[in-house]
């Protein structure tokens, strides 16, 4: 299986592809602020994700990878707060994209407690 199958990672895309699009309106002054903020931390999800898929041979690497993913998760939700309150996302879209970033929270907590189904070496 390629990283690239993982529902988690292809959620994660989703997501930041989402944020990348009503990122676009966004004024001009939040573009090296705001703007840069949330694009990057959306995308560390999936980048953290890659990654812990690939250090699946060792198993503390692989969580603390996916650790990784799931507090920049949550940096972007605390963005997408920013956005919202800054009136720069309308509610409704401020509320899909929330809903959208805690279920890739789930997964990703799913593949933390669940490592051997993602290859992990667990002990027996």
């Amino acid at each position: 299986m390629k990283f690239q199958e993982l529902f988690a990672y292809q959620k994660s895309i989703s997501l930041s592809m989402h944020i990348f699009e009503v990122s676009k309106k966004f004024p001009k002054e939040e573009t090296y602020s705001l703007t840069d903020q949330i694009r990057r931390s959306s995308r560390s999800v999936s980048a953290a994700i890659a990654e812990a898929y690939r250090k699946r041979a060792y198993p503390r690497h692989f969580t603390s990878k996916l650790t990784d993913g799931d507090a920049e998760n949550s940096e972007t939700q605390v963005w997408l707060e920013y956005a919202f309150r800054c009136k720069y996302l309308l509610e409704e879209d401020y509320k899909k994209l929330q809903v959208e970033s805690e279920e890739v929270g789930k997964l990703i907590n799913y593949m933390i407690l669940n490592p051997g189904k993602f290859g992990v070496k667990t002990e027996e």
